[in-house]
């Protein structure tokens, strides 16, 4: 007969389904988050002793209190959220992580009426760099949030006339720059590379709104190559895949920026596209630039990924190749 030992008692018997899920899906996925097995009985949790280690019960035990205090206070976490709860919570943080969801702070109200708000440590931190600084570097795997939430901030600031525009930009590594071998005006050149941040503005305010801010030059798309010569003020400008960006393209970049404007850089350097990436504009400048003051560096890992699960372990196994 297997042996269980009790980590977790149920406060209130009314929440023992809502904590470990319909059909105990909350449970499974700490389950095989931890390679460990569970049992749910009489409003208890027990863990089989062939798996128990005191580090990963204190992090279960870690999860369960968290998901049980947010059920009590009316909070349901969807999917996503529970996945980066269960990745990112530890004794140390826990607070902190908890706070994230008990005390949201909402950047931006989408058309749809959905709050975005941090959902990650990493997430809020980025946004308060945003706020205190003219320059943000933010680089990590893909699936963090990083060029959504620059585009909600952005949003944001637009909104509250904080900024007079945004500008979106992106290296055409694809194109090899020529752009004007391709068919159209340039927004209709640059577009398809701009896809996923047209994504997150249609998902903020609707097709319809954003495509009259681009024909009013509320927002603005252009190429990397096209940006030398220009100063940009009252902006907040974002260039996106920025690891495809050279070093003398980077340094002419960061050059644009103009007075009461902010500039988001972002980019995944284990995704760089360059013939030769040690030429990536983006590692030579965040390791000249994180020193200076009004320039923040963040660092996203994967246990900041939103997306789905199966994203989390497809970036481990390449982490680990």
């Amino acid at each position: 007969m297997t042996d269980y030992k009790l980590i977790y008692k149920i406060e209130s018997l009314e929440l023992e389904q809502a904590l470990v899920g319909v059909d105990d899906y909350n449970i499974k996925i700490i389950e095989e988050k931890f390679k460990v097995e569970l049992k749910v009985l009489n409003g208890e949790i027990s863990i089989n002793a062939i798996h128990y280690n005191e580090r990963i019960v204190k992090l279960i035990v870690c999860i369960l209190k968290a998901i049980e205090l947010l059920l009590e206070n009316k909070i349901l976490l969807n999917d996503a959220d529970l996945h980066s709860l269960i990745n990112n919570i530890d004794e140390e943080n826990y607070k902190s992580v908890v706070s994230l969801y008990l005390n949201k702070e909402v950047l931006f109200n989408t058309q749809s009426g959905k709050s975005i708000y941090p959902k990650t440590l990493n997430q809020r931190i980025y946004l308060k760099a945003l706020e205190e600084n003219d320059i943000v570097f933010a680089l990590g795997p893909a699936g963090t949030g990083k060029t959504y939430l620059a585009v909600m901030f952005a949003l944001k600031y637009l909104k509250n006339f904080k900024a007079r525009r945004i500008v979106l930009v992106r290296p055409i590594v694809e194109a090899g720059e020529k752009l004007g071998f391709l068919p159209g005006d340039m927004k209709e050149k640059i577009d398809p590379y701009l896809i996923p941040i047209y994504d997150a503005l249609y998902d903020a305010m609707g097709k319809e709104t954003i495509t009259k801010m681009i024909d009013k030059g509320s927002i603005e798309v252009a190429p990397l190559a096209y940006m030398r010569g220009r100063t940009l003020d009252n902006a907040i400008v974002i260039l996106d895949e920025a690891q495809n960006a050279t070093q003398t393209q980077m340094k002419m970049f960061l050059t644009r920026l103009g007075y009461n404007s902010k500039m988001i850089i972002t980019g995944d350097i284990t995704q760089i596209d360059l013939p030769h990436p040690s030429n990536s504009g983006l590692i030579e400048a965040t390791n000249l630039l994180s020193d200076v003051k009004g320039i923040k560096v963040i660092n996203f890992q994967r246990d900041d990924v939103m997306r789905h699960p199966l994203v989390f372990k497809i970036i481990e196994k390449y982490e680990n190749r």
